[in-house]
């Protein structure tokens, strides 16, 4: 595309569209604007809401239902604990719902191209409810037994994997490209938001009336959900896309040949998670620092605030054309903070650090998402974020495992300043070998 002149437009020409669109319109110049409407300009873009009304009763279903996912992830390890005694039966919860996130997401980015995603949705969320009723009985004094918490932890878990991909696909099909960004910075606000609220409020729930309210609270959540999907328009499946089948699974795997770009939205991430990834070494580092159950929380929240800070401030995220050199410059952020966190001592320090590597997660997790769901067509849509996903559950476990073994033959800091120190030189490597991510521009997007 060229101007009037016959020229490519360069980034400050694309830069100062919405500006030069403004003025057009009869509005003043942003400079001359009062400072809060200037301020508007970097807080979270809510066009998306506003302009769809699938895009909205998606995101106001998903984000009750992400805060009732938090309490149930609280409750479900704290009335194990309560049960057990033992810290090996709550590991083991995690291990139950890693096995079904690892496989079956690709198998659920399959059905999700295959059928109505609307349709996909209710089915999953009818479960999900199910699931939670179980849940709150088991959870009276009663009863309490440990082989379900089990069962239902790994058939939330498989739930989850097979209606996620369904859910994320949605987004392009419900806002026009250039609000991706803005779209997916709405999407992370509820999901921090949630990552932040909902411990607590499970907390607060257990503490104050049982184990068997905060699994009914969960219920609502899930039910207010259903309701907002029913309330969407059914999403048939794209005309090209076939029917459900392992060669379908075997064709959204294939697609990643040949595309460096959309690989590397993959393998950034993974780095980044592998070698920067060391929540596994927060009890303890704060056992270092002195502090006991308290300390491990806000250590585990940190990151949270920072991303949710992030996603409030992300106004000028549509903006960014070179995305891939955004994820990467994230991607360094993220090591230098984790590093950085290795070394603190203080307490204040560890939280601000945290949280600045949080922020920088976030803004990566944008932008990834963004090029995902630019450069994969329709019909793959499902496939690629149910790849996206398994990639997304495996990498923190793979990191917890990297850095509790180099912890335990070297120490907690050395192993959390090296993970950062080879997230960085990860960026440095993945760059020479794909440097068509380093230069991926949002105006002409290829895989």
């Amino acid at each position: 595309m060229t101007d009037g002149e016959g020229r490519q437009p360069d980034d400050d020409d694309v830069g100062l569209a919405p500006v030069l669109d403004e003025e057009l319109a009869g509005l003043p110049p942003i400079a001359d604007r009062p400072w809060w409407t200037r301020a508007r300009t970097v807080l979270v873009d809510l066009t998306p809401l506003r302009r769809s009304q699938q895009f909205r009763l998606l995101w106001i279903g998903q984000s009750v239902s992400d805060v009732g996912s938090r309490i149930t992830m609280v409750a479900l390890p704290f009335q194990m604990f309560a049960i057990t005694h033992s810290t090996l039966a709550v590991g083991l919860i995690g291990l139950c719902e890693l096995v079904p996130l690892l496989f079956l997401p690709v198998l659920g980015g399959a059905v999700a191209d295959s059928m109505d995603r609307r349709r996909l949705l209710l089915l999953a969320h009818v479960a999900m409810i199910a699931l939670s009723g179980v849940l709150a009985v088991n959870g009276l004094s009663q009863f309490n037994a440990v082989w379900i918490l089990y069962v239902v932890a790994t058939l939330e878990a498989a739930a989850y994997s097979l209606y996620l991909p369904a859910m994320r696909s949605l987004v392009p099909r419900f806002v026009e490209p250039s609000l991706l960004p803005s779209a997916q910075a709405l999407t992370s606000a509820y999901g921090n938001f949630g990552s932040l609220v909902g411990p607590i409020l499970g907390g607060v729930l257990i503490a104050a009336f049982g184990l068997s309210t905060a699994y009914v609270a969960d219920l609502a959540t899930y039910a207010w959900a259903f309701v907002a999907f029913a309330r969407m328009s059914p999403v048939p499946p794209h005309e090209e896309a076939g029917r459900f089948s392992l060669r379908s699974v075997r064709d959204g795997l294939k697609f990643l040949k040949g595309r460096p770009v959309l690989q590397s939205t993959f393998t950034f991430d993974l780095n980044a998670m592998i070698f920067g990834m060391p929540m596994a070494l927060f009890p303890a580092v704060a056992h270092r620092l002195g502090g006991g159950a308290g300390v491990v929380g806000v250590l585990y929240a940190s990151p949270y605030a920072g991303s949710f800070l992030v996603s409030l401030f992300s106004g000028r995220a549509k903006h960014v054309r070179r995305q891939g050199m955004a994820v990467q410059l994230a991607i360094v952020l993220w090591g230098a903070a984790i590093a950085g966190f290795g070394l603190s001592t203080a307490l204040w320090l560890c939280v601000v650090l945290l949280a600045v590597a949080g922020g920088a997660d976030m803004w990566s997790a944008v932008f990834r998402s963004t090029i995902l769901q630019t450069v994969v067509p329709e019909p793959m849509q499902g496939r690629l974020n149910g790849i996206e996903l398994a990639v997304v559950a495996s990498g923190p476990a793979l990191g917890d495992l990297e850095a509790g073994f180099v912890a335990s033959l070297t120490s907690v800091p050395f192993s959390i300043v090296l993970g950062g120190g080879l997230c960085i030189a990860g960026v440095g490597v993945l760059s020479l070998l794909f440097p068509q991510f380093r230069r991926y521009d949002a105006r002409n997007p290829t895989p």
